[in-house]
């Protein structure tokens, strides 16, 4: 089992030095990635709908939070580490052209020798998403769509598709991917997202916790599509009591993302770099699990 950090370009870690500090103490520890967070802006008095905390509210209701774009805070992070991988955990992915975020991931991941994971979600924000001019209702297909279109730009050369929401005929989208392949890691709390993981994803994210029944429904959904279940990699949530580490381990749990700030409601188990680096031992005995 691995263990990675969330959300890391949130708080302190803004700062380019503090994000820098806690990059290569995760590396030396042997965390295995490290995973951002995306809202390109705030509304203000946005609606309390963020179905992560009580009250609706993110940040415990702040609103002017400093919060680096996560593909950016990633490029920045890359260039100075060597082998640890960088998530997104989400990119907000109907929000976005999937032909710019093809490129870009894309890109990065050329120049990092491989090392990114494009973690994607459909947003809650209904107002974020008429700032952008964004469709919130069609949201679901569109992150469908998507998902499609970026596997055949990172793919095929010349790339081409043709779907409901995105279509293009023969191009050149370089530089793709060294692997000529970016895992796609669906995150959500939804059964929506859980079939979603199921049918298109090399991943699961549930949001909270380790949810069994939303866990059981990627696997299922996969299998009744053709694909592989084992093949899913599923992350999730690092308990508050560690001591449920091995339990998470013997479910089949891919990857633990281990809180590095509060700022979405979630309690920090790592404090600062230094912190980081106390996981070392742990990390190592769970690495053949």
């Amino acid at each position: 089992m691995k263990f990675g950090m969330r959300y890391c370009n949130t708080s302190a870690y803004t700062d380019a030095a503090k994000a820098v500090e806690l990059a290569e103490a995760a590396e030396e520890a042997g965390f295995d990635s490290l995973w951002t967070v995306e809202h390109t802006i705030v509304p203000k008095d946005y609606q309390p709908n963020y179905p992560y905390a009580q009250g609706g509210k993110m940040a415990g209701g702040a609103e002017d939070i400093p919060l680096p774009d996560p593909l950016i805070w990633m490029a920045y992070v890359a260039a100075r580490t060597s082998t640890i991988k960088l998530a997104t955990g989400i990119l907000i992915l109907p929000q976005h052209n999937a032909v710019h975020v093809a490129k870009q991931v894309a890109t990065l991941d050329a120049l990092s020798n491989g090392r990114i994971i494009l973690g994607i979600g459909v947003g809650w924000m209904e107002e974020e998403f008429r700032v952008l001019n964004a469709n919130f209702a069609e949201r679901g297909p569109r992150t469908d769509d998507a998902i499609r279109a970026l596997r055949v730009l990172w793919s095929d050369s010349p790339a081409e598709y043709h779907g409901t929401h995105i279509d293009f005929d023969p191009l050149y989208c370089e530089p793709r991917p060294v692997n000529r392949h970016v895992p796609i890691i669906v995150g959500g709390h939804s059964k929506a997202a859980a079939r979603r993981a199921g049918r298109l994803g090399d991943g699961f994210f549930p949001a909270r916790d380790a949810p069994a029944d939303l866990i059981a429904l990627t696997k299922q959904t996969a299998a009744e599509v053709g694909r592989d279940p084992a093949e899913i990699e599923i992350t999730v949530s690092m308990p508050d009591d560690p001591a449920e580490l091995n339990a998470l381990a013997a479910a089949g749990v891919d990857r633990v993302a281990v809180p590095v700030t509060s700022m979405a409601g979630l309690n920090t188990a790592i404090t600062s770099p230094e912190d980081a680096l106390t996981w070392k031992q742990r990390i190592a005995d769970f690495s053949g699990n």
